[in-house]
């Protein structure tokens, strides 16, 4: 009995000592190829049934003894055995499998999982962005996803791309994807560089993005910022830095200076280049700093971005220092998780009177720059008196365009494990945004200045927005080999538009510019402007999504967004944006051979857009004229602007909605070897909000039938539809010897939008027929319409006669008179059938290289250099010509019509990629690449005009909805394209 005891005692003792010698090992797994935290990855002790697998951040927690090995595995990764010995903390990053890439997708509020996606998302990784000068981050996509267009002409370094995503969705000022950083919505580009990016993903279809609700109808593109991660202790500091040259390579053909005087132009014996006089090759540059890596429970990134882009065009540049910090910490054994993101970006930029362009082409080639004999009070340039005709480098250095920017962004967020399945998560965001610009015309500008004796404008833009979100994340087992998450939420955005801006004219010196107002003489009346602005509204949102898993073959998501709006009707103020989607993986169910992976995946969603601003349904007054109530000119105390009604209210003005259905296949073959996607979707978008005119004192059925006092009300008009298909295909490292080469391709086919729809409502008195949009402008063609919306057409026909040919005295002949409007017919289209890109990876060695091949066709473009400078003044002794292969001899006063639509289908050499990775030899290095590159190498195109990038939307209009009706119109005003040259190095020490 004794020897039982003492068995029983020593088996107990020997019980606590391995208990005592067990610890708890915490850490993050997270991914190699993005940095991000790898949820559900499996941290099991080898040899036994014990693990457990991380959270949704990537964290864990397990007990385990020193002499024990961790196995940290994920699908799509590299697995890792890692012995426990003496540490507490093990981070881990896991390297990406080739045969499984990219398994983890941001999706909204979350991610998932790629095998249980059901909608039609893309995800894009830093390997597989366009490379160069690119300091826009949406440019890194361009020709990379299906579906989407990132289109910019010319080289303006202070211009923006233009977006969309599967064609128009809405004619507000929200045609653009919403942007979504670090799960911000609505975040500034701005306040995020190219080079701190992890991923980028996209959801193209109505049930992915309509989590987002009401502003989600353009698609939702989200940006994930590369976090800190690393061994304990250890930081890695990166460098990239390279130099750019900027060179103009296409310009508008004119008539030499010879050949203008042969024409019977007024001779200056001068030869001129004007186009020469205001370019130069543009050199900028560029360096990214980052130092990241951990201290216990701490994860930190750090970054400086500064680049310095300079313009083709003499004097205009865009500085840009942007920094960031991220910052994540946890505690209470891994089960609080606090992450602090901060992005401060400062841009200070110069720009010019884009009209230099056209000046440039028309100005007299035989005169000078300057003119000696100084006989104008112009400053010493030479200058004519006519009209709409000015000297362009006289513009250039007398017309002054700059400002400052300024951006942050902060987001403080914690997430907490209530229950280990049960995670409920708390974020704030303040967005704050501010621009003040200045211009300046001098006192010897004879466009606007001298008329005024000086003009100067200062001007101050403020927004700020807040966003606070709370969500609960709940994860659970429903039956066997039946799994769901469920996720519920709530959101709050509040923002704040103000600002103010002031131009004064009349000044003794041109030194101070726009420095100092005070010294303008003259404050009231032409040339002169004084104003300061308010605005404010709030989005309360509540949203839900379910998503299940029946044994890895079988799911369905599902979520619904609840949205109240305060710009609109006070009974309209609240939409409702449900989906659903579902998708089966094939290979799970049967045995398909080289088909490693296929699902088919069919979806539906409802999305909305918010409009343009928040007092569309209000009655809106602006400030009239001055009145005298004395009339008595000498007295002023009794002075007072007037009011006016420029808009009727609408009590019925509601949410524009986007039904959209997707039905798409995933596959993948031989392991991964070969990925590709396929998508057909059809979109209905209905009550699209529009300005429309209405008669004056007529009752206004949205308003209680009050008499309209005003011009002009918002409403609910249009009706569109529109289809397309998507396809992308990948084939990973296919060996060529010693070259793997990973090529790429996608297209798109587009089914235009079609206007179905533009009444608002029986019954109401009126119907809106015909909504024209842009027309070429002065001088001349101002009221010459070039495009309309009718009900059975697509959106971005042009409208106007047909060129039918030329008469005995070379005279126009077309199918219409400038003023039969009634018999104008369609005579193109400014919107694409279709595009691709095609990408191609190659690795041999320590070398690299990457390029892409891009086009868009189907598209036709509205060239009004020739529209209007083709045959301008056959005999005139003033204004230049242009001069190209499609040029007609006639004498005509330029004017609209088929002649000047062309087909602007083309192919580009994109982008081009040459680098070498010079081995390490130090263990303190552990990257060092030098690489070369080009951008825009070539254009293949039967277009004649500048860029036969397809125009999303007609600059000259804004972001109104004239400029959304009007695609294709290429401006006068347009820069000139750019062939860009990159050198840069890569380094990265520990």
């Amino acid at each position: 009995m004794k020897k039982i005891l003492l068995c029983l005692v020593t088996c107990l003792g020997l019980s606590g000592t391995l208990t005592a010698q067990t610890k708890t090992v915490t850490g993050t797994v997270t991914g190699g190829d993005d940095g991000l935290g790898i949820p559900r990855a499996n941290v099991t002790v080898k040899g036994t049934t014990r693990g457990t697998p991380t959270d949704l951040d990537g964290n864990y927690a397990i007990e385990v003894s020193a002499d024990e090995t961790l196995v940290f595995s994920f699908i799509g990764y590299i697995t890792q055995e890692i012995l426990v010995s003496n540490q507490t903390t093990i981070d881990v990053v896991l390297q990406p499998d080739v045969a499984n890439l990219e398994e983890v997708v941001v999706v909204g509020y979350g991610s998932q999982e790629r095998k249980e996606i059901t909608s039609a998302v893309a995800s894009i990784k830093p390997e597989d962005f366009n490379q160069g000068n690119i300091p826009n981050p949406t440019r890194l996509l361009q020709g990379k996803v299906a579906g989407l267009q990132v289109t910019k002409a010319g080289g303006d370094p202070n211009g923006n791309p233009q977006i969309r995503l599967r064609g128009l969705s809405t004619f507000g000022a929200n045609t653009s994807p919403l942007i979504v950083l670090d799960g911000v919505p609505g975040a500034d580009l701005a306040n995020v560089d190219p080079n701190d990016i992890a991923s980028i993903d996209v959801l193209k279809d109505g049930s992915a993005a309509a989590i987002y609700g009401a502003r989600a109808s353009s698609g939702v593109i989200l940006i994930t910022t590369t976090k800190g991660s690393g061994e304990t202790g250890i930081s890695r500091i990166s460098i990239n830095s390279f130099v750019a040259v900027d060179r103009a390579i296409r310009t508008i053909d004119v008539l030499s200076a010879k050949e203008f005087v042969a024409r019977g132009g007024e001779d200056f014996k001068h030869n001129t280049d004007w186009f020469d006089v205001l370019t130069r090759d543009a050199v900028s540059y560029t360096t990214n700093a980052s130092v990241s890596g951990s201290f216990g429970a701490t994860n930190y990134r750090a970054s400086v971005n500064y680049r310095n882009n300079n313009g083709i065009i003499k004097g205009v540049s865009n500085e840009r220092l942007n920094t960031r910090l991220n910052l994540a910490h946890t505690a209470l054994n891994n089960k609080l998780r606090l992450k602090f993101n901060l992005s401060v970006t400062n841009r200070e930029f110069e720009t010019k009177n884009n009209n230099l362009f056209r000046y440039a082409m028309i100005y007299n080639p035989t005169a000078p720059i300057y003119d000696d004999l100084n006989t104008k009070n112009d400053g010493g340039f030479f200058q004519r008196d006519l009209f709409d005709f000015y000297n362009p480098e006289a513009l250039r250095q007398q017309q002054l365009r700059g400002g400052i920017e300024k951006n942050l962004l902060t987001t403080y967020r914690a997430a907490y494990d209530v229950l280990d399945n049960l995670t409920a998560m708390v974020q704030y965001t303040q967005d704050r945004r501010n621009t003040l610009r200045g211009e300046y015309d001098s006192r010897l500008d004879p466009q606007r200045g001298f008329g005024a004796r000086g003009r100067a404008g200062r001007f101050n833009d403020d927004m700020s927005t807040q966003i606070l979100t709370a969500t609960l994340t709940y994860d659970t087992e429903l039956a066997t080999d039946l799994q769901m998450t469920a996720l519920i939420g709530a959101e709050q955005q509040k923002r704040r538009f103000e600002g103010f801006g002031a131009e004064v004219r009349q000044f003794l010196f041109d030194s101070n510019t726009w420095n100092n107002l005070g010294a303008g003489a003259i404050r009231t009346g032409p040339n002169t402007n004084l104003y300061s602005y308010f605005d404010k509204d709030q989005l309360n949102s509540t949203f839900a999504r379910f998503n299940f898993n029946y044994k890895n073959a079988y799911f369905v998501s599902a979520s619904l967004r609840m949205d109240s709006f305060s710009g609109f009707g006070a009974n309209e103020k609240t939409g409702y944006f449900p989906t659903i989607s579902a998708g089966v993986e094939l290979t799970e169910l049967a045995e398909l051979g080289p088909i490693s992976s296929l699902k088919a995946r069919v979806s539906y969603g409802i999305t909305g857009a918010l409009p343009a601003s928040a007092d569309q349904a209000l009655p809106v007054f602006g400030n009239g004229n001055r009145v005298d109530l004395d009339g008595n000119p000498l007295t002023t105390d009794d002075v007072f602007v007037g009011i006016n009604q420029n808009q009727n209210a609408n009590r019925q003005l509601k949410w524009e909605t986007k039904k959209e259905f997707n039905i798409g296949v995933d596959f993948s073959v031989w392991n991964g070897k070969i990925t590709g996607t396929m998508d057909y979707f059809t979109r209905n978008i209905k009550d699209l909000i529009f300005r429309i005119q209405v008669p004056i004192g007529a009752p206004n059925p949205f308003d209680n039938n009050r008499p309209n006092t005003a011009p002009n009300t918002f409403v609910n008009l249009a009706e569109l539809s529109s289809a397309g298909f998507e396809f992308a295909v990948a084939y990973n490292e296919l060996n060529l010897g010693p070259v793997k080469w990973t090529p790429g391709i996608n297209f798109t086919l587009y089914q235009k939008a079609t206007v179905k729809s533009l009444s608002v409502g029986e019954g109401l008195g009126f119907k809106f027929i015909r909504p024209a949009g842009s027309t070429p402008g002065s001088p001349g063609q101002n009221n010459n319409p070039t495009v309309e919306a009718r009900v059975g057409s697509t959106v971005g026909n042009f409208w106007g006669p047909r060129f039918l040919g030329v008469n005995e005295k070379n005279e126009y002949k077309l199918s219409a008179g400038v003023n039969d409007t009634d018999k104008f017919g369609i005579i193109g289209n400014g919107l694409p059938d279709g595009d691709f890109g095609f990408q191609n990876n190659f690795e041999m060695g320590n070398w690299s290289m990457s390029f892409l091949l891009r086009g868009t066709f189907g598209h036709e473009m509205y060239n009004s250099y020739r529209g209007f400078y083709e045959n301008r003044d056959t005999g005139s002794n003033n204004w230049n010509s242009v001069v190209t292969k499609k040029t007609r001899n006639i004498v005509s006063t330029p004017t609209f019509s088929s002649l000047y639509i062309e087909d602007a289908s083309f192919i580009r050499l994109d982008n081009l990629q040459l680098g070498y990775n010079i081995p390490a030899e130090s263990d303190w290095l552990e990257n060092l690449r030098v690489y070369a590159g080009a951008q825009n190498l070539f254009t293949i195109t039967n277009y004649t005009g500048l860029d036969p990038e397809f125009r999303v939307t007609d600059a000259q209009q804004g972001n109104g909805q004239d400029a959304a009706l009007s695609p294709g119109i290429e401006r006068r005003d347009q820069f000139f394209p750019v062939r860009t040259y990159t050198l840069g190095v890569n380094l990265t020490i520990k």
